[in-house]
């Protein structure tokens, strides 16, 4: 069970993660919740202007991104 886990953490970090915006696998980003943004994503959303067509789209794939529950 154990090596399972540490094998799948082993292999996300070699091949990469899928981006909740451009939904392709990417080796680097951030984690916001359990979800993983990619670097060119999170640069890009970061100089969007609210004016920009584009800026509506990264809301919407942001409502992807839910806050995890907390098990007791």
């Amino acid at each position: 069970m154990e090596v399972e886990i540490v094998e799948r953490v082993i292999a996300k970090k070699q091949v990469g993660e899928s981006c909740v915006i451009c939904e392709q696998i990417r080796p680097a980003g951030i984690h916001l919740y359990t979800s993983f943004i990619c670097t060119d994503c999170e640069q890009t959303m970061i100089q969007t202007e609210t004016s920009d067509p584009k800026y509506k789209y990264y809301v919407d794939k942001l409502r992807k991104v839910n806050k995890p529950e907390i098990y007791s």
